[in-house]
């Protein structure tokens, strides 16, 4: 054999270690990934069962902007809900808030599934639990609960409504730019930044705004009820926010106490069950690993997509 040939060979067997390496590799992870599913369903499994004798408190986490797209929006908040309710252990709901708001449309998706999970099922009390805020549409869901929590430090309120942009007119005067703008309708470009204000169209702007403010405003009256603090607040509903203990002198809150409180002293199951829509195990793994490996498992056994709690 030529020293070429043995070069030849010695590469050869070289890239076979290197296969078989990347096969055992490969192996090793798909066992890794296994083994990380299966500890994770056991665990969801028994976290989910229980309760005790006095039931459990159902969790929900409305969490971040509520917007269609975010963690928060409302198809995932209403199907967290319903399955809160629909457990047969489930002795009260309790909604943990921590949002700055964001869609009245989603807010008030949520707000109006609250009320029917109440009327359906008429022995199961919901309790909001405001963190560190709970805000604008964050406020407009907790007041569909029979009673709202805070922390002394707690940030709620913020009920109005907010519409905001930029005008250029003037830089581009400035820099002689032109705005040219071609639609089929009067007003169909009533809200171009690039366009000078007209005053029609700003007082039309604000009826809408102001129409959704009242929708908002006649939400909260209906979850507080009399233990609102109107008279001699007019500012109560011009968008200002307060700390939990002024909330609670005003009525926008019942109590100062956060989850744990509620499920010990107020619901009396201590034992409380996440129903918050999340990630499966194969999202937890690819997020984990940091790479597309897990991804590729999910895909091909048909996992994308589904929720666990």
């Amino acid at each position: 054999m030529t020293q070429q040939d043995e070069m030849l060979a010695s590469l050869v067997r070289e890239m076979i270690r290197e296969q078989r390496s990347r096969r055992r590799f490969k192996y090793v992870m798909w066992l890794g990934a296994l083994a990380l599913i299966s500890t994770t369903l056991v665990v969801d499994h028994f976290s989910a069962e229980g309760g005790g004798e006095n039931g459990i408190t159902a969790r929900v986490d409305v969490n971040g902007p509520i917007a269609d797209g975010e963690a928060a929006n409302a198809e995932s908040l209403k199907k967290s809900i319903t399955q809160a309710f629909e457990d047969s252990r489930t002795k009260a709901v309790v909604l943990k808030i921590n949002s700055p708001g964001g869609s009245p449309v989603q807010a008030g998706y949520v707000y109006d599934e609250i009320k029917r999970q109440r009327g359906l099922h008429t022995d199961i009390k919901v309790y909001a639990v405001i963190t560190d805020l709970g805000a604008s549409g964050a406020y407009y869901i907790a007041s569909a609960a029979d009673e709202i929590y805070a922390d002394k430090a707690s940030l709620v309120g913020s009920i109005g409504v907010t519409a905001a942009s930029f005008g250029y007119v003037g830089v581009m005067e400035k820099l002689g730019i032109e705005r040219r703008a071609y639609t089929s309708g009067e007003h169909k470009a009533f809200l171009d930044p690039f366009q000078p204000r007209n005053a029609e169209e700003t007082a039309f702007w604000n009826g809408v705004l102001k129409t959704t403010h009242d929708q908002f405003i006649g939400a909260v009256k209906a979850g507080r009820g009399e233990r609102l603090k109107t008279e001699g607040h007019p500012d109560l509903f011009s968008g200002l926010i307060w700390s939990g203990e002024q909330a609670l002198q005003l009525g926008l809150v019942d109590k100062l106490g956060d989850i744990d409180y509620v499920a010990r002293e107020v619901v009396g199951a201590t034992k409380v069950v996440d129903f918050s829509t999340k990630d499966n195990p194969f999202d937890r793994f690819a997020k984990r690993i940091g790479t597309s490996v897990a991804q590729e498992l999910s895909m091909t056994l048909g996992f994308a997509g589904q929720t666990l709690r």
